[in-house]
């Protein structure tokens, strides 16, 4: 510690010396750690600093990345001396916004040269520890208290601990997914040329009123629910997200050509490795047979959970509430009762060879869950439980489901694939081969007759979803039209061509439910104005 103390002091008192004082204690700060990991017993050369020099305006990169072994393990966050480590305290406004984002972060060490804190998930591990004497006037006196081997041990000795309910991930993989996007945010705003470019092509694509703020919200989606993926596929995450996005392509080729396209470029992977590494380094300790210990219903409230932590408002702009088990079981055997009666004569419902079923906002899959159950139950009753696999795979040509977000289209996936392999298992094929699914990333709502413009590869996968529920959209019958589409009233705008019409001289679905002039109820049109109308008369329009 004396050596600390005597290189911090000359450095802070140096009138040869320039830069922010908190840059002047790097140096030492870097011998500190290496000095106190070996008296610990880590190995000399295993610990590695790697230090941002530059970027003091940056509110979601730390001042240093710390790996063992090559392993990123934590963070530093140095300020200036006087300011203290316990960032609850900090009345600067760019540090009490900084602090508001890296408290997602799952290990993270503050200190001013004076006092040490150690931090987890925005929580204190212990109490902060203060040195004894002052780092700018003590010099080789500045004495070290028994407790900061321990705090420097436990910071460098962190490993992820595997969530253990599915309920926990969702929270862990929210705020790791929310400090993402205060990344990309970030970034952008300082001009990221890869990040613009890809938000350009996003506009293009899915939505085009994006702002910055609602492109990162949908690159960290789709990031974080396509690491979550590969992990419930027991891809390893270790190798990097490259290798991961590759091997989850050969079974799941939009969520992992979206994941490999959208962190492929090094200049992207750079600006955001703060939370790409954490995320990276986090999900890969975790084991979904062990949550979910195999069983589908696992992710029933995962993304619920999921938006509950990472963004509320989120949930309620978009309209996404999710309909309980019970809701969904009573609205689908209303169905199969529809469909056997005399007005469409299919004896065998939902699991009649053209009866065709859609969800147009799928969410995560509950309803197209309950068809596929339903169908299950009415071929083991008719013609024995060792029909029920062939049937089953037969109903994925023809239950199809679209949605806009990738978050709940992730869980949609993971949930009927789950779904799907339970009800095809036999003695003699326990694991069987699931056949490709119609889930489609698209905009339900979006014209299915317009001509799509050139988009480059970063978005083709995407793209190429869009293009598949277009013909859908456009030519495939559909007999039944099931779900719950979100709520949002005031939804001017918002309805695509259902509301605006496919251009031309064509008139808008919406239109023909608009009561004629002469009935005097032109003052309750504005009702027609809501999100759920707009899906309502969009399946009027398919059935």
């Amino acid at each position: 510690m004396s050596s600390f103390g005597a290189d911090a002091k000359a450095k802070l008192t140096s009138i040869a010396i320039s830069g922010a004082p908190e840059d002047q204690l790097r140096g030492p700060l870097e011998a500190l750690v290496h000095d106190l990991s070996e008296i610990g017993g880590v190995p000399t050369g295993a610990i590695h600093l790697v230090g941002e020099t530059t970027l003091a305006h940056l509110k979601t990169r730390p001042d240093y990345a710390v790996a063992l072994n090559n392993a990123l393990v934590g963070f530093i966050e140095v300020k200036a001396p006087g300011k203290g480590a316990d960032p609850r305290k900090f009345s600067d406004p760019h540090d009490k916004d900084q602090w508001a984002k890296l408290k997602s972060l799952p290990n993270l060490l503050y200190t001013d040269g004076n006092a040490f804190s150690l931090w987890r998930d925005g929580e204190i591990v212990g109490k902060v520890t203060h040195l004894d004497g002052d780092v700018e006037t003590s010099g080789a006196k500045l004495e070290a208290p028994p407790a900061l081997l321990p705090l420097i041990s436990d910071f460098l000795g962190w490993n992820p601990i595997p969530p253990p309910t599915a309920r926990k991930l969702a929270e862990v993989t929210a705020r790791l997914c929310r400090f993402l996007h205060d990344e990309v945010v970030e970034q952008m705003s300082l001009g990221s040329a890869g990040l613009t470019a890809l938000a350009e092509d996003w506009r293009k694509l899915l939505f085009p009123d994006a702002d910055n703020k609602q492109f990162a919200d949908g690159y960290a989606q789709a990031v974080t629910f396509g690491l979550l993926v590969a992990r419930a596929r027991d891809i390893a995450l270790s190798h990097g997200i490259h290798d991961a996005a590759q091997e989850l392509r050969k079974t799941n080729s939009l969520i992992g050509t979206a994941l490999g396209l959208l962190t492929d470029d090094a200049a992207n992977q750079e600006a955001l490795k703060t939370s790409l590494g954490t995320l990276t380094r986090v999900l890969d300790a975790v084991n979904w047979h062990t949550i979910s210990k195999d069983k589908p219903e696992a992710w029933l409230y995962f993304y619920e959970d999921f938006l509950a932590v990472y963004n509320n408002t989120l949930r309620k702009r978009t309209g996404s509430y999710y309909t309980p088990p019970e809701v969904v079981g009573a609205m689908v055997n209303l169905a199969d009762e529809a469909l056997r009666g005399p007005l469409f004569e299919r004896p065998a419902g939902f699991a009649s060879a053209d009866v065709t079923v859609a969800d147009p906002a799928v969410g995560t899959g509950t309803f197209l869950l309950g068809v596929l159950r339903k169908i299950a139950l009415t071929v083991a009753d008719d013609q024995g439980a060792g029909a029920v696999p062939g049937a089953i795979e037969a109903a994925a040509k023809r239950v199809i489901g679209f949605e806009l977000q990738f978050g709940p289209f992730a869980v949609a996936q993971l949930r009927i694939i789950a779904e799907m392999q339970a009800l095809m298992k036999t003695p003699a094929e326990p694991l069987p081969t699931i056949p490709e699914l119609k889930l489609f990333i698209t905009d339900t709502l979006g014209n299915p007759f317009v001509e799509e413009e050139y988009l480059p590869l970063s978005v083709q996968a995407v793209a190429k979803s869009r293009r598949d529920a277009n013909v859908i959209k456009k030519g495939q019958p559909i007999t039944v039209v099931i779900g719950n589409p979100p709520y949002k009233e005031k939804a001017e705008g918002r309805g695509g061509w259902i509301e605006a019409g496919p251009g031309g001289k064509l008139a808008a679905p919406l239109d023909r439910w608009k009561p004629p002039r002469e009935w005097g109820l032109g003052a309750h049109v504005k009702h027609l104005k809501n999100l759920y109308v707009y899906f309502w008369r969009w399946a009027t329009w398919k059935v």
